[in-house]
């Protein structure tokens, strides 16, 4: 069977990696499209991607840890997290990231998928192997469980979140941490789900009318919740309006990425990243799409294969990105 990380970067077959490690920047590697003059004030005009490291099995989650200069990101099949800083390069950071236990064949990707931190720097995970919602800190490594059940039946597996200004985490819930996918005897939901979670833990089921619900990210004000949508059938992103209790209302298209789909560009839509001037970096076919606040594509960057999430670190300065088998970085302008 043919799972979501081949249609995702558009393989027949997922190819059998070397160990991770660090590779010299490769001049003729990756490009940038300039749609929009606009462009220029985000990506900084002479900027290339740069190729930081090579090797994992499926690159993903990544977040910057202003107290550590550095990139923690995953590699949920190896159930790996690692750090990236510019002096050492790629070391790993956590092992096992996920699931603690030998993992069964009914899970596909037993490892932390998206990553954020909270406002006293902890790391809050979306373990697509436990199926939970998890706390880790980072010094002592230890782990909390903050939920993996919605009215007492077990998550499917939770694979992207953020984290509000009030400490409440959105997330999204779909299947492809399962071997089966949506046909998993694992399943107890039959839906895959948008949530929220609340401070005091309450969590609210926002949407289950998705088939591939994604990446997730907040505006800079709160008020819009934007969802990604890795569906073959409808690869959009979408943005949810928040009131002042941060529930959804009226949600619209933000972008529409068929046309890039269907010319046959890599992987679909994934993570997403907004940076403080409200611009949105929307992984998709063909690379990160960078747009305006109004959902007006003002250039993309390519690796040359799917880019499965982004961060944005280094002070606003770097933008990087989990490819497939590598991560990848460009200049911005901060």
């Amino acid at each position: 069977m043919i799972g979501r990380r081949a249609v995702l970067a558009g393989l027949a077959v997922a190819p059998l990696l070397e160990a991770a490690g660090m590779a010299a920047t490769d001049p003729g590697f990756g490009a940038v499209r300039r749609l929009d003059p606009a462009f220029d004030r985000i990506v900084a005009p002479a900027a290339s991607v740069r190729r930081l490291a090579s090797g994992f099995r499926w690159a993903e989650g990544p977040v910057w840890v202003p107290a550590q200069n550095a990139l923690l990101f995953g590699d949920p099949p190896s159930n790996t997290v690692h750090r990236w800083t510019a002096a050492k390069g790629v070391e790993v950071f956590l092992r096992p990231s996920g699931l603690r236990t030998p993992v069964p064949a009914s899970i596909r990707e037993p490892g932390l998928n998206g990553i954020a931190l909270d406002a006293r720097g902890r790391l809050i995970g979306a373990d697509s192997g436990s199926r939970a919602i998890v706390r880790i800190d980072l010094e002592t490594r230890r782990r909390d469980v903050l939920v993996d059940r919605f009215e007492g039946k077990r998550l499917n597996s939770p694979n992207d979140l953020c984290v509000a200004k009030s400490g409440a985490i959105y997330f999204t819930d779909p299947t492809y941490g399962l071997a089966d996918g949506d046909g998993s005897t694992l399943r107890e939901v039959p839906w895959c789900g948008l949530y929220r979670l609340s401070p005091d833990g309450k969590l609210d089921l926002l949407d289950k009318s998705h088939r591939r619900p994604n990446g997730v990210a907040l505006s800079p004000d709160e008020r819009t919740l934007y969802l990604s949508l890795s569906d073959e059938a409808q690869p959009e992103v979408l943005a949810y309006a928040l009131d002042a209790k941060g529930m959804p209302g009226e949600r619209r298209r933000f972008l529409d990425l068929r046309a890039e789909h269907a010319a046959g560009r890599p992987g679909l839509p994934d993570g997403i990243k907004v940076d403080a001037r409200g611009n949105v970096f929307a992984t998709g076919p063909g690379g990160v799409h960078g747009c305006d606040a109004d959902g007006r594509v003002l250039g993309v960057v390519e690796t040359g294969k799917a880019v499965a999430n982004c961060a944005i670190g280094e002070g606003g300065r770097t933008l990087f990105m989990t490819s497939s088998d590598m991560l990848a970085a460009i200049q911005l302008e901060s």
